[in-house]
C-alpha cells in the first residue's frame, strides 16, 4: 500500500533552515474513500526518523478502515536533516499534528481522531491528550545543570543548540515547554516505548482523560523508562512487548523484528476500533 504524500506548510510558524513557513509533509495511508466520515489515527515517528518508519503501523490501521496520517517532522527526520531545534523544541511536534488535522478536517468528515506515536513520537501523541514537560526540568536542561543522555542521532545536541540560540532565553525558551498542546478533538492515544519520561510533569499525566494504551520493551536503550506513562496515567492499558525487545524494533527497516511490529499494530488496530470504531459513531 503506498501512501499520498502531500507537502503542506503551516503558515503560522517559521522554519529554522530559512524564511518561509514550517514545512510538514504529510503521508496519507487509506484503503479508498469513506462515504459518511473517517476516523483518523495522527501518527509520528521517533527522533530523527522519519514517515515511512512508522509504515508498520500505517499501513494495519489504513486496512482495518481507519485513516492514517503521518507527517516528516521538520528539524527532526531522516529524509531533510536534522536540525538541533528538532530534537529540543519536542512540543512542536505536537502542532504539526494538530496542523494537519486542521487540514483534513477542511477537506472531509472526520468523524473521531486518535493518536499513535514511537519513541519521541510517542510523548507526542501523550501531549495531544494532555502531557506537558515539567519546564523547570526543561530550563535545567538548558543550562547544563540537568544531564539527558542526548539521542544517538544528535549526540552533540546541547552545543549545537547553544550555538543557533545564544544566551538562554526564558521566554522563547523554556515556556512554550511548559505549556499545554493538548488537543480536545484527539480521542485515543496509543503510545509506543514513549521517550521524556524523565522530564514529563507526572501532574499532567494524571489528568489525563482520555484512553491511553502504552507499549513499552523490556531491553530498551533509548526509553528505558517509557512504563513511567503506564504506571501514572489513570487506568492506561500497559503491557512490556518482551523483555529482550530492544527500542529500534520498532523500525520499519529493523530486520527480524517483524514479529513484534506485527503484534503491536494489531493491538493499536484492536485499541483504535474499541476506542474510535470505523463505522458509524465511536465506541466508549
Amino acid at each position: 500500500m503506498e501512501p499520498v504524500v502531500r507537502e503542506l506548510v503551516d503558515e503560522r510558524r517559521p522554519r529554522w533552515d530559512g524564511d518561509g513557513p514550517r514545512p510538514v509533509r504529510l503521508h496519507l495511508w487509506s484503503r479508498g474513500e469513506v462515504a459518511e466520515g473517517e476516523a483518523v489515527v495522527l501518527v509520528s515517528h521517533g527522533t530523527g526518523g522519519s514517515a515511512w518508519q512508522m509504515t508498520w503501523a500505517a499501513e494495519p490501521l489504513a486496512e482495518a478502515g481507519f485513516l492514517a496520517a503521518a507527517v516528516d517532522h521538520h528539524g527532526n527526520n531522516a529524509v531533510d536533516g536534522y536540525l538541533p531545534e528538532g530534537f529540543a523544541f519536542w512540543w512542536e511536534r505536537a502542532l504539526d499534528l494538530s496542523f494537519v488535522l486542521d487540514v483534513l478536517s477542511a477537506e472531509r468528515d472526520v468523524k473521531a481522531v486518535g493518536a499513535l506515536g514511537f519513541s519521541l513520537g510517542g510523548y507526542t501523541a501523550a501531549a495531544l491528550a494532555g502531557a506537558r514537560i515539567d519546564m523547570a526540568a526543561y530550563e535545567r536542561l538548558l543550562d547544563g545543570s540537568l544531564e539527558l543522555e542526548p539521542p544517538p542521532e544528535f549526540p552533540d545536541l546541547a552545543d549545537a543548540l547553544r550555538a543557533r540560540l545564544g544566551e538562554l532565553d526564558h521566554g522563547r525558551d523554556v515556556v512554550p515547554a511548559g505549556e499545554s498542546y493538548r488537543d480536545a478533538r484527539i480521542r485515543a492515544v496509543f503510545a509506543i516505548c514513549p521517550a521524556l519520561a524523565e522530564v514529563v510533569d507526572p501532574e499532567s499525566l494524571r489528568g489525563i482523560d482520555v484512553p491511553v494504551a502504552v507499549r513499552w520493551a523490556g531491553a530498551d536503550e533509548i526509553c528505558p523508562e517509557a512504563r513511567r506513562y503506564a504506571d501514572v496515567v489513570p487506568a492506561a492499558d500497559g503491557r512490556c512487548v518482551g523483555e529482550t525487545v530492544g527500542h529500534y524494533a520498532f523500525l520499519h527497516s529493523t530486520e527480524g523484528a517483524e514479529p513484534v511490529r506485527a503484534a503491536v499494530a494489531a493491538e493499536a488496530v484492536d485499541f483504535f476500533r474499541r476506542r474510535l470504531g470505523t463505522e458509524g459513531e465511536p465506541v466508549t
